[in-house]
């Protein structure tokens, strides 16, 4: 079976740009912003950048594209403003993967803060459906599981569960990172741990709707709920660790995307895609 292995690469000067990125660090998966991960505006993408990056992908090696919406969605939010605002904007993004003829795109899922969990689910299974009914196309829309802090949604498993059973779409997927889910206190990167976890993964929403893996290793201990990359072999969960997870039948068979800092602090790098493809 063939291993997709890639990272977020920038998509400076045209989202085109990120094809050549990807293909320079030795990758044949690859993740970019469709647009400014910052900002509530978002510029709709032309047809002629869009054929660019299709035909670009076309002659590469790039194979499996994914996108990354904005930091500032917060489904969960009762805050009105917030709350459609995040509509608004993940929709933006959704239809830009989609005009990129990209495989899907991940978001945070948000936070019940000034709420209840309850009401923070309610509300981000309520946006979710009207995303994905503003948007055609294949491509699919990812839960990201949360590393915690904030009350956020989707750091236990079960909470996506819950959100894919309410919504029921062959669209929305989950991208689990390895980074969150360690610090969220999901999994222990053992034999033992994963297969426990790969059993919670499988009862809650079923394995197969998990697309890929945001692979990195983390700064921060087990549990802590501090979101904080680290290269690979450098952090908590160590070299021992990726190698158990690449040795998974599951795990070890679907993309893997870095979201590193880079052994030169300039993000996924070659280095870092070596060291996967070795345990792979």
């Amino acid at each position: 079976m063939k291993q997709y292995i890639g990272g977020h690469v920038s998509a400076a000067g045209g989202a085109y740009n990120a094809i050549e990125r990807g293909e320079a660090i030795g990758a044949n998966a690859i993740q970019l912003f469709g647009a400014s991960p910052r900002a509530w505006t978002v510029k709709a993408l032309s047809a002629e950048d869009a054929q660019k990056f299709k035909d670009a992908r076309a002659a590469s090696t790039i194979e499996k594209v994914y996108l990354h919406a904005s930091y500032l969605v917060n489904l969960g939010s009762p805050n009105n403003r917030i709350f459609h605002g995040g509509i608004a904007n993940l929709t933006a993004h959704y239809q830009i993967c989609t005009d990129l003829g990209a495989d899907g795109i991940m978001f945070h899922i948000g936070s019940w803060k000034d709420t209840t969990r309850e009401e923070g689910i309610a509300n981000v299974i309520r946006g979710v459906k009207k995303v994905l009914e503003a948007v055609n196309g294949e491509s699919k829309l990812l839960l990201e599981n949360s590393a915690g802090g904030g009350n956020k949604i989707g750091v236990e498993i079960e909470e996506i569960g819950e959100i894919m059973r309410e919504i029921d779409d062959p669209r929305l997927g989950v991208c689990i990172d390895t980074q969150h889910a360690f610090a969220g206190g999901q999994v222990t990167y053992t034999k033992e741990g994963i297969a426990a976890f790969a059993a919670r993964c499988e009862q809650s929403f079923g394995l197969g709707n998990i697309a890929l893996l945001h692979v990195n290793d983390s700064k921060p201990a087990f549990g802590s709920l501090v979101d904080r990359h680290e290269n690979i072999g450098e952090g908590q969960i160590g070299i021992d660790g990726f190698k158990q997870l690449a040795q998974h039948d599951f795990f070890g068979s679907i993309p893997w995307i870095l979201e590193v800092p880079g052994f030169d602090g300039g993000g996924p790098d070659a280095r870092n895609i070596d060291i996967i493809k070795q345990l792979l």
